[in-house]
């Protein structure tokens, strides 16, 4: 099952993507690997689409990625008597701590970490942005306002603060429950929402035990703003750009989207792009012009994946969706304009010797009629590495380790196979080929590359690249 794309497709599970024959649809049609909104779902269904993905394995014999998505402190207001009132434009509103039912001119608000944080001139949105409010007066039990945008606003809206740093962790007691459940279940990802510092992310690698890698959502200009440090504390990185878009103007969005991606892209960690790439096509067999340029444009900044979320969740055309997103991968990158891009983008490598050998393979490729890299790796940094430096060839990567098959899914170009580690250097190139040719990556005659460490077994070794024939 080798897919003829660079970029991943990661889908999400929900009630029109359940059950094993429906995951084999999906994955037919281009997943390389799955999520689980832990918003959404119980513990227990968890368990039990973490056991049907590993069924779809065994069906296909292709390692497949499962990412659980922590659903974060989630903030919301409290109760109105009447169920919901009318903001006017320029009126008071008070945000208090009193528990008593909201009226027309206050409302509780259930988050003291939120009230002792807020500041005169910060902004407060609420329903999704669709409402926002000034702070004229701050204390810790109440919070003074002005309507700046009003509207209908109804009970246990929900409220985002995009100029306060607020003093709690990205973890409720939830997520960390769901966190452990995860780990114990066997997934290969947590993702962390609402991350504002790279203690955020580092308290969820505690919990993680090694077992699973961590990524970081940037979904809060708190997050943008201490990007670099979070990269460096992550495993890889999501522009989750649907909360994104209600802290910061839309229009800062793309702008954001795209340092995101070259950043990430210079440190060798997966970048995620996700949220409403294919919305449309939720109640619709075909998406809109804008949103496959959406996705084209993913594809063309060399973002590792993309990711679909209600749209094979609880969308009537989940097959569909999955099936439109490979296409217009495969379509963008056989664009004679991706390459160009991609290698323009092209950092140069870092002071080691994984980035040197890895830089080393991708030139040798220009220069050499090469049909395929072939990487052998224990934990994955080597197939990152690799990945990385973009080459125009596809990336195989043999590993003893099925966790770092599984977590590979996620990586751009890379095609990851579970076999024994090498135990010689006859043993380690004949293997590579034989694997290389059942794979379809390379024909009898054809020249391919292989990268490896020794002594072998060792993780982090990375000192060899030779070039083979296939026999």
């Amino acid at each position: 099952m080798r897919r003829r794309r660079r970029v991943k497709i990661v889908a999400t599970l929900g009630p029109a993507s359940e059950g094993v024959e429906r995951m084999s649809e999906l994955f037919c049609a281009g997943v390389d690997m799955f999520r689980i909104n832990m918003s959404h779902a119980s513990r227990d269904a968890m368990r039990e689409r973490v056991l049907a993905i590993r069924e779809l394995e065994k069906r296909f014999d292709r390692p497949v990625g499962i990412l659980a998505d922590l659903q974060g402190p989630k903030l919301r207001i409290g109760a109105f008597a009447s169920g919901s009132v009318e903001l006017e434009r320029g009126q008071r509103f008070t945000l208090d701590a009193s528990p008593e039912k909201g009226s027309s001119s206050r409302v509780h608000l259930p988050h003291p970490e939120i009230l002792i944080s807020l500041e005169p001139g910060h902004v407060v949105l609420l329903d999704d942005g669709k409402l926002a409010l000034r702070i004229l007066e701050a204390t810790p039990e109440r919070a003074v306002t002005e309507v700046v945008t009003g509207g209908k606003l109804s009970d246990r809206k929900g409220v985002s603060v995009p100029d306060t740093v607020i003093p709690i962790t990205a973890m409720t007691e939830k997520d960390r429950s769901d966190a452990e459940a995860a780990v114990d279940a066997g997934v290969d990802w947590i993702a962390v929402s609402f991350v504002q510092r790279p203690e955020d992310v580092a308290e969820v690698k505690k919990l993680a035990r090694g077992q699973c890698a961590v990524l970081a959502k940037i979904e809060k200009p708190q997050a943008v703003a201490r990007f670099e440090e979070i990269m460096e504390t992550a495993d890889a990185v999501m522009v989750a750009r649907g909360d994104l878009g209600v802290e910061v103007p839309l229009e800062k969005v793309p702008g954001i989207q795209k340092r995101i991606t070259r950043l990430t892209r210079r440190t060798g960690k997966p970048v995620v792009i996700a949220t409403q790439m294919l919305e449309s096509m939720i109640a619709s067999p075909v998406p809109t012009r804008a949103e496959v340029s959406d996705v084209a444009t993913a594809v063309f900044e060399g973002a590792d994946a993309v990711m679909l979320s209600a749209e094979s969740a609880a969308g009537q055309y989940p097959v569909e969706a999955v099936a439109m997103m490979n296409g217009i991968a495969e379509e963008v990158e056989g664009d004679l304009n991706h390459a160009i891009i991609i290698a323009a983008q092209r950092s140069a490598p870092e002071a080691t010797g994984a980035d040197a050998i890895a830089a080393a393979a991708r030139s040798i490729t220009e220069t050499v009629g090469v049909s395929a890299i072939i990487a052998w790796s224990e934990s994955g940094a080597t197939a990152l590495r690799i990945a990385r430096e973009r080459p125009e060839l596809p990336i195989l990567v043999l590993t003893p380790n099925v966790r770092t098959a599984r977590r590979l899914a996620i990586a751009w170009g890379v095609h990851a196979v579970v076999t024994d580690d090498a135990h010689d250097l006859d043993d380690m190139v004949n293997r590579a080929v034989d694997i290389a040719r059942k794979e379809d990556f390379v024909k009898p005659g054809e020249r391919v590359i292989i990268i490896a460490g020794l002594p072998f077994g060792t993780p982090g070794a990375t000192n060899m690249i030779r070039v083979a024939f296939a026999r």
